[in-house]
Protein backbone atom coordinates (compact mmCIF):
# COMPACT_ATOMS: atom_id res chain seq x y z
CA UNK A 1 0.00 0.00 0.00
CA UNK A 2 1.26 3.61 -0.71
CA UNK A 3 2.36 5.71 1.46
CA UNK A 4 -0.22 8.51 0.80
CA UNK A 5 -3.29 5.99 0.92
CA UNK A 6 -1.93 4.41 4.06
CA UNK A 7 -2.20 7.71 6.08
CA UNK A 8 -4.62 7.23 8.45
CA UNK A 9 -2.13 4.42 9.69
CA UNK A 10 0.99 6.29 9.64
CA UNK A 11 -0.15 9.09 11.63
CA UNK A 12 -1.73 6.58 14.22
CA UNK A 13 1.70 5.42 14.26
CA UNK A 14 3.38 8.50 14.67
CA UNK A 15 1.26 9.81 17.29
CA UNK A 16 2.09 6.70 19.36
CA UNK A 17 5.48 6.54 18.98
CA UNK A 18 6.25 10.54 19.36
CA UNK A 19 3.50 10.16 22.80
CA UNK A 20 5.91 7.87 24.50
CA UNK A 21 9.32 9.01 23.00
CA UNK A 22 10.61 11.76 25.56
CA UNK A 23 14.02 13.89 25.27
CA UNK A 24 15.61 13.43 28.34
CA UNK A 25 15.96 17.05 29.92
CA UNK A 26 17.95 18.23 33.12
CA UNK A 27 14.60 18.73 35.29
CA UNK A 28 16.51 21.77 37.54
CA UNK A 29 18.65 23.36 34.15
CA UNK A 30 21.42 25.85 35.49
CA UNK A 31 20.25 29.57 34.90
CA UNK A 32 20.65 32.93 34.93
CA UNK A 33 18.84 35.92 36.36
CA UNK A 34 17.39 39.15 35.63
CA UNK A 35 16.50 41.55 37.91
CA UNK A 36 14.75 45.09 37.05
CA UNK A 37 13.21 48.18 39.13
CA UNK A 38 11.34 49.07 36.17
CA UNK A 39 13.30 51.96 34.70
CA UNK A 40 12.67 52.46 31.45
CA UNK A 41 14.24 54.57 28.57
CA UNK A 42 12.52 55.77 25.26
CA UNK A 43 14.59 56.33 22.27
CA UNK A 44 13.02 58.21 19.34
CA UNK A 45 11.58 61.16 18.03
CA UNK A 46 10.55 63.24 20.98
CA UNK A 47 6.93 63.26 20.13
CA UNK A 48 6.46 59.63 19.45
CA UNK A 49 8.71 59.20 22.54
CA UNK A 50 6.13 61.49 24.67
CA UNK A 51 3.17 59.63 23.75
CA UNK A 52 4.72 56.38 24.42
CA UNK A 53 5.91 57.36 27.58
CA UNK A 54 2.72 58.97 29.00
CA UNK A 55 1.41 55.00 28.52
CA UNK A 56 4.11 53.52 30.69
CA UNK A 57 2.84 55.67 33.64
CA UNK A 58 3.51 52.52 36.09
CA UNK A 59 7.00 52.10 35.36
CA UNK A 60 9.42 53.39 38.51
CA UNK A 61 11.32 55.74 36.06
CA UNK A 62 10.96 57.21 32.43
CA UNK A 63 13.53 58.97 30.34
CA UNK A 64 13.30 60.53 26.99
CA UNK A 65 16.29 60.54 24.74
CA UNK A 66 15.63 62.41 21.90
CA UNK A 67 17.67 61.29 18.87
CA UNK A 68 15.30 62.58 15.72
CA UNK A 69 13.31 64.81 15.20
CA UNK A 70 9.59 65.48 15.60
CA UNK A 71 7.36 63.42 13.06
CA UNK A 72 4.25 66.13 12.42
CA UNK A 73 3.49 69.37 12.69
CA UNK A 74 -0.47 68.66 12.66
CA UNK A 75 -1.71 70.83 15.81
CA UNK A 76 -3.86 68.25 17.21
CA UNK A 77 -0.78 65.95 17.54
CA UNK A 78 1.35 68.65 18.77
CA UNK A 79 -1.38 69.30 21.45
CA UNK A 80 -1.72 65.40 22.36
CA UNK A 81 2.05 65.26 22.55
CA UNK A 82 2.73 69.10 25.01
CA UNK A 83 0.07 67.32 27.28
CA UNK A 84 1.65 63.56 27.61
CA UNK A 85 4.08 62.80 30.06
CA UNK A 86 4.53 66.10 31.43
CA UNK A 87 6.39 64.65 34.68
CA UNK A 88 9.31 63.18 31.68
CA UNK A 89 12.27 64.75 30.97
CA UNK A 90 13.40 64.67 27.17
CA UNK A 91 17.38 64.58 26.51
CA UNK A 92 19.13 65.74 23.31
CA UNK A 93 22.60 64.63 23.91
CA UNK A 94 23.65 62.57 20.69
CA UNK A 95 23.67 58.77 20.98
CA UNK A 96 27.11 57.13 21.80
CA UNK A 97 26.53 53.35 22.25
CA UNK A 98 23.69 51.06 24.09
CA UNK A 99 24.91 47.91 25.57
CA UNK A 100 23.32 45.36 27.72
CA UNK A 101 20.30 43.50 28.88
CA UNK A 102 17.16 43.43 30.69
CA UNK A 103 18.01 45.05 34.00
CA UNK A 104 21.85 46.61 33.03
CA UNK A 105 21.68 48.44 30.16
CA UNK A 106 24.45 51.10 29.53
CA UNK A 107 23.55 53.82 27.36
CA UNK A 108 26.36 56.81 26.97
CA UNK A 109 25.33 60.17 25.65
CA UNK A 110 27.98 62.59 24.31
CA UNK A 111 27.96 65.65 26.78
CA UNK A 112 29.96 68.87 27.55
CA UNK A 113 32.69 67.05 29.41
CA UNK A 114 32.44 63.97 27.08
CA UNK A 115 30.89 60.57 27.34
CA UNK A 116 28.29 60.80 30.05
CA UNK A 117 26.24 57.58 31.34
CA UNK A 118 22.48 59.06 30.66
CA UNK A 119 21.06 57.01 33.92
CA UNK A 120 23.68 58.58 36.11
CA UNK A 121 22.73 61.97 34.89
CA UNK A 122 18.81 61.55 34.56
CA UNK A 123 17.71 58.97 37.43
CA UNK A 124 21.12 58.99 39.45
CA UNK A 125 20.91 54.94 38.48
CA UNK A 126 23.64 52.81 37.08
CA UNK A 127 21.98 51.67 34.43
CA UNK A 128 18.42 51.46 32.63
CA UNK A 129 16.07 48.30 33.42
CA UNK A 130 14.45 48.45 29.72
CA UNK A 131 14.85 50.30 26.53
CA UNK A 132 12.30 51.04 24.25
CA UNK A 133 13.15 52.30 20.88
CA UNK A 134 11.05 54.37 18.61
CA UNK A 135 14.07 55.22 16.07
CA UNK A 136 14.31 54.96 12.35
CA UNK A 137 16.92 52.04 12.47
CA UNK A 138 18.10 50.47 15.54
CA UNK A 139 20.28 51.40 17.88
CA UNK A 140 21.34 47.92 18.34
CA UNK A 141 21.79 46.41 15.34
CA UNK A 142 21.84 42.53 16.18
CA UNK A 143 19.83 40.24 14.58
CA UNK A 144 18.89 38.55 17.99
CA UNK A 145 17.81 41.69 20.66
CA UNK A 146 19.06 41.75 23.96
CA UNK A 147 16.11 40.66 26.31
CA UNK A 148 14.15 43.73 27.83
CA UNK A 149 15.58 45.87 24.34
CA UNK A 150 12.48 46.90 22.40
CA UNK A 151 12.78 47.97 18.96
CA UNK A 152 9.32 49.01 16.95
CA UNK A 153 10.23 51.64 15.08
CA UNK A 154 7.31 53.38 13.49
CA UNK A 155 5.10 50.26 13.72
CA UNK A 156 2.29 51.06 15.64
CA UNK A 157 1.15 47.05 16.65
CA UNK A 158 4.82 46.27 17.76
CA UNK A 159 4.45 49.57 19.90
CA UNK A 160 1.19 48.38 21.53
CA UNK A 161 2.44 44.58 22.26
CA UNK A 162 5.69 46.49 24.00
CA UNK A 163 3.39 49.25 25.79
CA UNK A 164 1.39 45.84 26.99
CA UNK A 165 4.45 43.64 27.91
CA UNK A 166 6.92 46.40 29.44
CA UNK A 167 5.29 46.63 32.61
CA UNK A 168 5.27 43.12 33.52
CA UNK A 169 8.74 43.89 33.68
CA UNK A 170 9.53 44.44 37.20
CA UNK A 171 11.29 41.81 39.65
CA UNK A 172 13.25 39.27 39.24
CA UNK A 173 13.26 37.01 36.10
CA UNK A 174 14.88 33.27 35.02
CA UNK A 175 15.72 31.84 32.29
CA UNK A 176 18.26 28.93 30.88
CA UNK A 177 22.04 28.84 30.53
CA UNK A 178 21.90 27.08 27.25
CA UNK A 179 25.62 26.50 26.58
CA UNK A 180 28.20 24.66 28.58
CA UNK A 181 32.16 25.84 27.54
CA UNK A 182 35.11 23.43 28.36
CA UNK A 183 38.05 25.50 27.74
CA UNK A 184 40.15 22.21 28.13
CA UNK A 185 39.72 20.93 24.79
CA UNK A 186 38.81 24.32 22.90
CA UNK A 187 41.26 24.85 20.25
CA UNK A 188 40.84 28.56 20.13
CA UNK A 189 43.97 29.60 21.47
CA UNK A 190 46.92 27.92 23.31
CA UNK A 191 50.46 29.54 24.79
CA UNK A 192 48.72 32.76 23.20
CA UNK A 193 48.80 31.32 19.23
CA UNK A 194 44.99 31.77 17.56
CA UNK A 195 43.27 28.61 15.72
CA UNK A 196 39.94 27.69 15.68
CA UNK A 197 37.59 31.25 15.86
CA UNK A 198 34.56 29.34 14.10
CA UNK A 199 32.05 29.69 16.49
CA UNK A 200 32.66 33.78 16.74
CA UNK A 201 31.26 33.80 13.36
CA UNK A 202 27.87 32.67 14.09
CA UNK A 203 26.09 34.39 16.87
CA UNK A 204 23.24 36.20 16.03
CA UNK A 205 23.20 37.63 19.23
CA UNK A 206 26.68 38.91 19.65
CA UNK A 207 26.74 37.11 22.63
CA UNK A 208 29.95 34.95 22.47
CA UNK A 209 33.88 36.86 22.41
CA UNK A 210 37.14 35.96 22.90
CA UNK A 211 38.49 37.21 26.28
CA UNK A 212 42.14 36.48 27.36
CA UNK A 213 42.20 34.02 24.94
CA UNK A 214 39.48 32.26 25.69
CA UNK A 215 36.49 32.01 24.57
CA UNK A 216 33.41 33.17 26.57
CA UNK A 217 29.73 33.48 26.12
CA UNK A 218 27.29 36.09 27.68
CA UNK A 219 24.38 34.26 28.82
CA UNK A 220 22.40 37.22 29.48
CA UNK A 221 22.91 37.81 25.71
CA UNK A 222 22.72 34.05 24.85
CA UNK A 223 19.12 33.08 23.18
CA UNK A 224 20.04 29.34 23.16
CA UNK A 225 20.11 29.49 18.97
CA UNK A 226 23.26 26.47 19.35
CA UNK A 227 24.66 28.01 15.83
CA UNK A 228 28.09 28.17 18.34
CA UNK A 229 27.62 24.51 19.26
CA UNK A 230 26.56 23.88 15.80
CA UNK A 231 30.01 25.11 14.61
CA UNK A 232 32.24 23.96 17.23
CA UNK A 233 34.63 20.95 15.96
CA UNK A 234 35.88 19.81 19.18
CA UNK A 235 32.43 19.83 21.75
CA UNK A 236 34.05 22.61 23.86
CA UNK A 237 30.94 24.35 23.35
CA UNK A 238 28.24 22.35 24.01
CA UNK A 239 23.93 22.86 24.30
CA UNK A 240 22.67 21.62 27.30
CA UNK A 241 18.93 21.59 26.75
CA UNK A 242 18.91 18.91 25.58
CA UNK A 243 22.38 17.85 25.65
CA UNK A 244 24.02 16.42 22.62
CA UNK A 245 23.64 13.01 23.93
CA UNK A 246 20.08 13.17 25.03
CA UNK A 247 19.56 14.76 21.47
CA UNK A 248 21.22 11.66 19.86
CA UNK A 249 19.62 8.99 22.06
CA UNK A 250 15.75 10.68 21.38
CA UNK A 251 16.58 10.92 17.54
CA UNK A 252 17.80 7.06 17.74
CA UNK A 253 14.78 5.76 19.38
CA UNK A 254 12.53 8.31 17.50
CA UNK A 255 13.61 6.49 14.12
CA UNK A 256 13.86 3.06 15.19
CA UNK A 257 10.20 2.94 17.13
CA UNK A 258 8.63 4.16 13.69
CA UNK A 259 9.90 2.00 12.04
CA UNK A 260 8.83 -1.07 13.55
CA UNK A 261 5.68 0.53 14.38
CA UNK A 262 5.01 1.82 10.70
CA UNK A 263 7.18 -0.35 9.03
CA UNK A 264 8.77 2.28 6.91
CA UNK A 265 11.76 4.94 7.32
CA UNK A 266 10.43 8.06 8.29
CA UNK A 267 11.59 11.85 7.59
CA UNK A 268 12.95 14.02 10.69
CA UNK A 269 11.52 17.24 10.41
CA UNK A 270 13.52 19.87 12.17
CA UNK A 271 11.91 23.13 13.48
CA UNK A 272 12.33 25.91 15.78
CA UNK A 273 9.55 25.75 18.76
CA UNK A 274 7.91 28.95 18.21
CA UNK A 275 7.81 30.20 14.24
CA UNK A 276 8.20 27.10 13.19
CA UNK A 277 6.14 25.17 15.26
CA UNK A 278 2.93 27.14 14.02
CA UNK A 279 2.86 25.76 10.79
CA UNK A 280 2.94 22.06 11.94
CA UNK A 281 -0.29 21.08 11.46
CA UNK A 282 -2.17 17.16 11.34
CA UNK A 283 -2.05 17.29 7.93
CA UNK A 284 1.39 16.42 8.03
CA UNK A 285 2.44 13.47 6.67
CA UNK A 286 2.03 10.39 8.56
CA UNK A 287 5.82 9.71 7.65
CA UNK A 288 7.41 13.15 8.89
CA UNK A 289 8.04 12.70 12.69
CA UNK A 290 8.38 16.63 13.63
CA UNK A 291 11.60 17.64 16.13
CA UNK A 292 11.26 20.74 17.86
CA UNK A 293 14.46 22.80 18.79
CA UNK A 294 14.86 26.35 20.61
CA UNK A 295 16.20 26.85 17.32
CA UNK A 296 16.65 25.14 13.96
CA UNK A 297 20.86 25.03 14.52
CA UNK A 298 20.44 23.11 18.02
CA UNK A 299 20.79 19.97 16.06
CA UNK A 300 23.66 19.93 13.82
CA UNK A 301 25.55 17.75 11.24
CA UNK A 302 26.61 14.88 13.79
CA UNK A 303 22.37 14.72 14.50
CA UNK A 304 21.73 14.75 10.92
CA UNK A 305 23.99 12.10 9.92
CA UNK A 306 23.48 10.15 12.82
CA UNK A 307 19.67 10.20 12.22
CA UNK A 308 19.78 8.77 8.40
CA UNK A 309 22.45 6.12 10.05
CA UNK A 310 19.69 5.49 12.39
CA UNK A 311 17.11 4.52 9.44
CA UNK A 312 15.78 7.84 8.82
CA UNK A 313 15.28 8.53 5.09
CA UNK A 314 15.61 12.17 4.97
CA UNK A 315 15.71 15.02 7.03
CA UNK A 316 14.58 18.36 6.33
CA UNK A 317 14.81 21.86 8.01
CA UNK A 318 12.50 24.23 8.32
CA UNK A 319 13.44 28.01 7.73
CA UNK A 320 10.93 30.65 8.70
CA UNK A 321 11.11 34.42 7.57
CA UNK A 322 11.99 34.69 11.31
CA UNK A 323 15.08 32.99 10.63
CA UNK A 324 18.00 34.99 11.57
CA UNK A 325 20.15 35.19 8.24
CA UNK A 326 23.21 34.19 10.52
CA UNK A 327 21.66 30.56 11.31
CA UNK A 328 20.39 30.37 7.44
CA UNK A 329 23.99 31.11 6.71
CA UNK A 330 25.77 28.54 8.68
CA UNK A 331 23.08 25.78 7.73
CA UNK A 332 23.69 26.16 4.22
CA UNK A 333 27.09 25.89 4.51
CA UNK A 334 26.56 22.65 6.68
CA UNK A 335 23.75 21.34 5.18
CA UNK A 336 26.19 21.53 1.66
CA UNK A 337 29.03 20.00 3.27
CA UNK A 338 26.56 16.41 4.12
CA UNK A 339 24.99 16.29 1.23
CA UNK A 340 28.58 16.59 -0.60
CA UNK A 341 29.85 14.14 2.14
CA UNK A 342 26.49 11.65 0.80
CA UNK A 343 26.65 12.78 -2.71
CA UNK A 344 30.65 11.58 -2.80
CA UNK A 345 29.68 8.21 -1.28
CA UNK A 346 26.94 7.69 -3.70
CA UNK A 347 23.85 8.53 -1.50
CA UNK A 348 21.03 10.74 -2.13
CA UNK A 349 21.25 14.35 -1.53
CA UNK A 350 18.79 13.57 1.61
CA UNK A 351 19.78 16.57 4.05
CA UNK A 352 17.28 19.91 2.89
CA UNK A 353 16.42 22.79 4.10
CA UNK A 354 12.60 23.50 3.35
CA UNK A 355 10.57 27.16 3.81
CA UNK A 356 6.72 26.58 5.12
CA UNK A 357 5.21 27.03 1.35
CA UNK A 358 7.48 23.85 0.74
CA UNK A 359 5.96 22.62 3.62
CA UNK A 360 2.52 22.78 2.30
CA UNK A 361 3.68 21.08 -0.67
CA UNK A 362 5.49 18.59 0.90
CA UNK A 363 3.84 15.29 -0.94
CA UNK A 364 5.71 15.63 -4.54
CA UNK A 365 9.03 15.58 -2.16
CA UNK A 366 8.13 12.73 -0.01
CA UNK A 367 7.50 11.09 -3.16
CA UNK A 368 11.02 11.47 -4.44
CA UNK A 369 12.63 10.00 -1.32
CA UNK A 370 10.17 7.44 -1.16
CA UNK A 371 12.45 5.90 -4.12
CA UNK A 372 16.17 6.05 -2.98
CA UNK A 373 17.52 3.11 -1.12
CA UNK A 374 16.55 2.42 2.24
CA UNK A 375 18.77 2.31 4.95
CA UNK A 376 19.43 -0.20 7.44
CA UNK A 377 20.53 1.45 11.16
CA UNK A 378 23.59 1.74 12.35
CA UNK A 379 24.76 0.00 15.64
CA UNK A 380 26.36 3.16 17.33
CA UNK A 381 29.98 1.70 18.95
CA UNK A 382 31.17 2.89 22.58
CA UNK A 383 32.50 5.80 22.65
CA UNK A 384 35.80 5.76 24.69
CA UNK A 385 36.56 8.32 27.04
CA UNK A 386 38.24 11.52 26.43
CA UNK A 387 37.26 11.28 22.72
CA UNK A 388 35.54 14.08 20.59
CA UNK A 389 31.92 12.73 20.99
CA UNK A 390 30.64 14.74 18.06
CA UNK A 391 33.30 13.91 15.44
CA UNK A 392 33.01 10.25 16.46
CA UNK A 393 29.81 10.18 15.59
CA UNK A 394 29.64 12.29 12.68
CA UNK A 395 32.52 9.70 11.43
CA UNK A 396 30.83 6.48 12.79
CA UNK A 397 27.75 7.75 10.59
CA UNK A 398 29.82 8.53 7.90
CA UNK A 399 31.33 4.63 7.56
CA UNK A 400 28.22 2.75 8.25
CA UNK A 401 26.32 5.36 4.95
CA UNK A 402 29.88 4.55 3.19
CA UNK A 403 29.16 1.18 3.19
CA UNK A 404 25.66 0.78 2.56
CA UNK A 405 26.34 2.61 -0.98
CA UNK A 406 29.11 2.81 -2.87
CA UNK A 407 31.65 1.60 -0.24
CA UNK A 408 34.44 4.64 -1.36
CA UNK A 409 37.56 4.54 0.19
CA UNK A 410 38.93 7.97 -1.65
CA UNK A 411 38.96 11.60 0.03
CA UNK A 412 36.43 14.60 -0.66
CA UNK A 413 38.62 18.01 -0.43
CA UNK A 414 36.60 21.18 0.85
CA UNK A 415 38.26 24.12 1.50
CA UNK A 416 37.34 25.45 5.33
CA UNK A 417 35.99 22.60 7.07
CA UNK A 418 37.12 21.19 10.75
CA UNK A 419 38.11 17.71 9.11
CA UNK A 420 40.97 17.13 7.39
CA UNK A 421 45.06 16.27 7.36
CA UNK A 422 48.42 18.21 7.99
CA UNK A 423 51.04 18.10 5.69
CA UNK A 424 54.62 18.72 6.83
CA UNK A 425 58.32 19.25 5.12
CA UNK A 426 59.92 16.29 6.60
CA UNK A 427 63.48 17.63 5.14
CA UNK A 428 62.87 21.15 7.37
CA UNK A 429 61.46 19.85 10.20
CA UNK A 430 63.31 19.39 13.12
CA UNK A 431 60.99 17.58 15.59
CA UNK A 432 61.08 20.15 17.99
CA UNK A 433 57.22 19.34 18.95
CA UNK A 434 55.93 22.64 18.76
CA UNK A 435 53.17 21.28 16.98
CA UNK A 436 52.16 18.90 19.42
CA UNK A 437 52.85 20.93 22.93
CA UNK A 438 49.53 23.19 21.08
CA UNK A 439 47.46 20.37 19.25
CA UNK A 440 44.12 20.36 21.71
CA UNK A 441 42.61 17.08 20.02
CA UNK A 442 46.31 15.38 20.55
CA UNK A 443 45.39 14.61 16.43
CA UNK A 444 49.96 14.92 16.80
CA UNK A 445 51.58 12.67 18.74
CA UNK A 446 55.31 12.65 19.70
CA UNK A 447 57.19 9.77 19.44
CA UNK A 448 57.67 8.17 23.33
CA UNK A 449 61.39 7.61 23.80
CA UNK A 450 62.22 8.10 19.71
CA UNK A 451 62.27 11.65 17.93
CA UNK A 452 59.04 11.11 15.67
CA UNK A 453 56.20 13.15 14.78
CA UNK A 454 52.70 11.14 14.58
CA UNK A 455 49.18 12.10 13.19
CA UNK A 456 45.80 10.72 13.33
CA UNK A 457 43.52 12.70 10.90
CA UNK A 458 40.13 11.52 12.09
CA UNK A 459 41.12 13.66 15.71
CA UNK A 460 42.19 16.88 13.59
CA UNK A 461 40.16 19.61 13.39
CA UNK A 462 42.47 21.72 10.91
CA UNK A 463 42.51 24.67 13.86
CA UNK A 464 45.73 25.81 12.46
CA UNK A 465 47.02 25.84 15.75
CA UNK A 466 50.19 23.52 14.82
CA UNK A 467 50.84 25.73 11.91
CA UNK A 468 51.16 29.13 13.67
CA UNK A 469 53.23 27.17 16.50
CA UNK A 470 55.62 25.91 13.99
CA UNK A 471 58.91 27.50 13.85
CA UNK A 472 60.25 26.32 10.80
CA UNK A 473 57.11 26.85 9.32
CA UNK A 474 57.07 23.67 7.72
CA UNK A 475 53.38 22.15 8.28
CA UNK A 476 50.07 23.34 5.92
CA UNK A 477 46.55 21.97 6.36
CA UNK A 478 45.32 19.91 4.44
CA UNK A 479 40.92 20.15 4.86
CA UNK A 480 39.01 16.92 3.54
CA UNK A 481 36.90 14.04 4.16
CA UNK A 482 38.99 10.93 4.03
CA UNK A 483 36.65 8.19 3.71
CA UNK A 484 38.90 5.24 4.02
CA UNK A 485 38.01 4.31 7.76
CA UNK A 486 41.45 2.42 8.76
CA UNK A 487 43.51 5.40 6.66
CA UNK A 488 41.82 8.08 8.82
CA UNK A 489 42.25 6.48 12.44
CA UNK A 490 45.21 4.85 11.81
CA UNK A 491 48.20 6.58 13.36
CA UNK A 492 50.51 7.95 10.61
CA UNK A 493 54.45 8.47 11.09
CA UNK A 494 54.65 12.17 9.57
CA UNK A 495 58.81 11.85 10.55
CA UNK A 496 61.10 9.65 12.37
CA UNK A 497 64.79 9.54 13.21
CA UNK A 498 67.26 8.07 15.57
CA UNK A 499 67.90 10.65 17.97
CA UNK A 500 71.56 12.32 18.24
CA UNK A 501 74.14 10.53 20.57
CA UNK A 502 76.60 12.98 22.56
CA UNK A 503 79.80 12.25 20.52
CA UNK A 504 81.48 12.56 23.92
CA UNK A 505 79.64 9.93 26.23
CA UNK A 506 77.14 8.27 23.99
CA UNK A 507 73.49 9.88 25.81
CA UNK A 508 70.85 10.53 23.48
CA UNK A 509 69.81 14.01 24.40
CA UNK A 510 68.67 15.67 21.02
CA UNK A 511 67.14 15.16 17.41
CA UNK A 512 69.45 14.95 14.66
CA UNK A 513 67.41 17.42 12.85
CA UNK A 514 68.17 19.71 15.50
CA UNK A 515 71.57 19.63 16.05
CA UNK A 516 72.48 20.18 12.28
CA UNK A 517 69.84 22.71 12.44
CA UNK A 518 71.67 24.69 15.03
CA UNK A 519 75.11 23.94 13.85
CA UNK A 520 73.83 25.41 10.23
CA UNK A 521 72.44 28.77 12.06
CA UNK A 522 74.98 29.68 14.51
CA UNK A 523 78.67 27.40 13.43
CA UNK A 524 79.94 30.10 11.66
CA UNK A 525 79.93 32.65 13.86
CA UNK A 526 82.46 33.80 16.00
CA UNK A 527 81.59 33.06 19.23
CA UNK A 528 80.92 29.35 17.92
CA UNK A 529 83.24 28.66 15.31
CA UNK A 530 86.43 27.40 17.40
CA UNK A 531 84.08 25.21 19.66
CA UNK A 532 81.81 23.84 16.62
CA UNK A 533 82.08 20.07 18.44
CA UNK A 534 80.36 21.53 21.78
CA UNK A 535 77.26 21.99 20.14
CA UNK A 536 77.16 17.84 19.24
CA UNK A 537 77.45 17.28 23.30
CA UNK A 538 74.88 16.65 26.14
CA UNK A 539 74.73 19.50 28.59
CA UNK A 540 76.91 18.04 30.83
CA UNK A 541 79.29 16.79 28.65
CA UNK A 542 79.65 20.68 27.41
CA UNK A 543 79.98 22.22 31.00
CA UNK A 544 82.84 19.32 31.61
CA UNK A 545 85.05 20.39 28.42
CA UNK A 546 84.63 24.36 28.98
CA UNK A 547 86.35 23.65 32.09
CA UNK A 548 89.23 21.28 30.79
CA UNK A 549 89.68 23.63 28.36
CA UNK A 550 89.58 26.37 30.76
CA UNK A 551 92.43 24.25 32.98
CA UNK A 552 94.49 23.24 30.29
CA UNK A 553 94.74 27.41 29.15
CA UNK A 554 93.76 29.36 31.64
CA UNK A 555 94.02 32.67 30.17
CA UNK A 556 91.90 31.59 28.12
CA UNK A 557 89.13 32.74 29.49
CA UNK A 558 89.92 36.55 29.64
CA UNK A 559 90.08 36.27 25.59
Amino acid sequence: MSIRKNQPQLKQARQQVMANTQILQNLIPPTVSYTTKGHVLVIGPEDLARLAADKLSTMASRVILANEAITSQDETHLEAVMNAATDVESYYNKLASVKGFLGQFQVKVEGESGITELSVVAIRQAHFDIVLDLSHSPCISLEMLPPGYFYVGQDSALLADAIANIPDLIGEFDKPRYVRVNSDICAHDKHGLNGCNRCLNFCPADAISSVAHKIEIDPYLCHGAGSCTNACPTGALSYDLPTPASLHTYLEKLVSRYRQEAQTAPVILFHDNEAGAEWITEQLSGDVLPVAMEEITVASIDHWLAALANGAREILILQTPTTAPTLLQMLKGESALANRILDQMGQPQRIRLITPSELSQLDDVLAVSLAWPVIMPMTLNAIEPNTNVKRSIVFQAIDHLNGQAAGVDDVLAMANIPYGMVSINSDKCTLCMSCVATCPTQALKDGGDSPALKFVEQDCVQCGLCEAACPENVISLVPQINFNQSARQQVQMLKQEPPFECIRCGSEFATQSMIHKVIEMVGEHSAFSANIERLKMCGDCRVKDMFEDILDDPEKQLQ
